[in-house]
């Protein structure tokens, strides 16, 4: 161990953001997320975190990006991205609270004194981060913010200005793997789009040029991205952007975006002269890392088609190539998914393939995939991406297929892999994803719907003094606290036909979300309504408030 930290550098910058007395911070599997105007202080310290955690893995470029996805406007939030383009090690997410939450600049000192010790951090190593924003107006303040932390641990940083988290996630893989043989890309955003369209050209060269598709950007930063795209896309596929409005104030994510539509069920109204019934279109969140399908169909009613439709449809398609290819005795394919995605669709992919449920949230999901050779996981609500292992890579590199067709399905499972963004979800890459199969299959979003038929299903959230009283297993699935509960619980769903419903606590906000599905539509919101109304009764709720019906 050498080196010291510049106690007096520091103390004089944190004193510059000083944290809130009232705030407790929590570092979750987003990051940090809540109101932007509370965190200031939140930002000067993970610029000092990144730079700690930069040291501790020899100097390696770790990534800062800072935005709250798919919240309202006023949130935002930080989330750091360890150097091979993945989340945050877990341990380091109690690290991070900690020292968010140290009340003054003596206590943040010990604090960061006592993680230098612990994870037996050598200060003399170089520190490097990368970091970007998207386009939330408190961004700007809080990149600063950020900046001042780099300044305190002397970090060589490069900011990458505003780009989609998914780009972020892409840069830091990059800059790790320049110069060996496993480069994942050139480091600039002209690189990150080269690599995506000259994969989709190859894709779908001699296929029908697709109908134009309609993009909802959520007048985020998708917007942006989603312009380059087009232009590097050219005619292999018309881009109609819309809510592209990342100056106006308060649009971003109102009424819009593929969390608005995956909740609401519904149309964004600002497509509702755009849209034409037959017409496919998809939906971005806030920072473009989820994604939503729908279309109207001829009588121009609204269907959408989420999360759990694209992994069915994706994962269908590389198995299909996998067994073209000859190698599905060398190459397994399962999909992870949590309790959130739809009972017929997990009745459809496991009658074609493994599937594994994880608790909810990326880091489960993506830490399951990696298990397969190739691992396909989407949550319901858009957010996912497919996992090649190294192996597979090789396997696919060094394979000498017998026949042309076999030759053709090797080179798209290759093309596939440099069109996947295996960092992270990517919504315009997974766009370009569903583009491909659907151009495959010939398929309108009609006969995409058509693979399954969803059960109705109703999302509902009760709030409640103390969310750290429920308690989940079985992959979040089952209650084990407060105790009783889940046996009423069961007790109600076995009124209901096709019925099944889980209740969890919120890992960000003191809620507990309420799933339920059912044969028919007016009892799956019967059943969501009953269970939360058990749910607000065992946490004391006051009886006037009584969840009554969904928004």
């Amino acid at each position: 161990m050498t080196s010291s930290l510049s106690t007096d550098l520091i103390r004089l910058l944190s004193d510059q953001h000083p944290k809130p007395s009232n705030i407790l911070f929590q570092y979750g599997t987003a990051g940090f997320r809540t109101l932007g105007s509370t965190l200031d202080s939140v930002l000067f310290r993970v610029g000092i975190i990144a730079a700690l955690r930069s040291k501790k893995l020899d100097g390696k470029t770790i990534g800062v990006m800072v935005t709250a996805s798919h919240n309202p406007e006023e949130d935002n939030g930080v989330k750091l991205v360890d150097p091979r383009g993945e989340m945050l090690e877990a341990a380091w997410e109690g690290h991070s609270t900690t020292i968010s939450n140290a009340p003054t600049s003596d206590a943040l000192i010990e604090a960061l004194e006592s993680l230098i010790q612990i994870a037996k951090i050598d200060l003399s190593k170089p520190a490097n981060v990368v970091y970007a924003r998207d386009t939330r107006p408190s961004g700007p303040a809080l990149v600063s913010a950020l900046a001042d932390g780099f300044k305190a641990l002397n970090v060589t940083a490069r900011n990458a200005g505003v780009v989609t988290t998914p780009i972020l996630h892409y840069f830091v893989k990059c800059i790790n793997t320049k110069g060996t043989k496993y480069s994942y890309g050139d480091d600039s955003e002209e690189g990150y789009y080269q690599k995506l369209t000259t994969s989709y050209k190859k894709l779908v060269a001699g296929k029908a040029v697709q109908p134009a598709l309609v993009v909802d950007c959520a007048n985020g930063v998708g917007a942006l991205a989603g312009k380059q795209l087009s232009e590097h896309l050219g005619d292999t596929l018309q881009l109609v952007l819309e809510n592209t409005s990342i100056t106006k104030p308060g649009a971003l994510n109102n009424a819009c975006g593929a969390d608005y539509v995956k909740v609401s069920q519904k149309l964004p109204p600002s497509l509702a002269n755009v849209l034409k019934p037959g017409q496919r279109a998809c939906s971005l969140d806030g920072d473009a890392d989820r994604l939503i399908y729908f279309y109207l169909d001829d009588r121009g009613v609204f269907h959408m088609l989420d999360g759990d439709k694209i992994a069915a449809l994706v994962a269908a398609f590389i198995i299909e190539l996998v067994k073209v290819a000859g190698l599905d005795d060398q190459i397994k394919v399962g999909v992870v998914q949590t309790a959130y995605a739809n009972g017929a669709s997990t009745k459809y992919l496991q009658e074609r393939l493994p599937v594994k449920c994880v608790p909810t949230g990326v880091k489960h999901l993506h830490h399951a995939a990696e298990r397969y050779n190739v691992g396909v996981y989407f949550e319901a609500n858009g957010h996912g991406t497919v996992l090649f292992s190294q192996p597979t890579l090789d396997t696919l590199a060094e394979y000498q297929p017998s026949t042309p067709a076999q030759s053709r399905a090797v080179e798209h499972l290759v093309s596939l892999t440099e069109l996947i963004n295996q960092t992270v979800g990517d919504a315009l890459s997974d766009m370009l994803l569903v583009e491909v199969v659907l151009s495959h299959k010939s398929y309108s979003g009609e006969e995409w719907n058509s693979l399954y038929v969803d059960l109705p299903n109703r999302l509902a959230k009760v709030s409640v003094p103390d969310r750290n009283v429920f308690k989940t297993e079985d992959a979040e699935r089952r209650l084990v606290s407060p105790p009783g509960l889940q046996a009423r619980i069961d007790e109600l769903v076995n009124r209901y036909q096709g019925g099944r419903s889980f209740v969890r606590p919120s890992g960000t906000e003191d809620v507990v979300r309420v799933y339920a599905e059912a044969a028919l539509r007016t009892q799956a919101d019967e059943l969501a309504m009953r269970v939360a109304g058990l749910v607000y009764d065992q946490a004391g709720g006051d009886p006037s408030s009584r969840p009554k019906e969904f928004l």
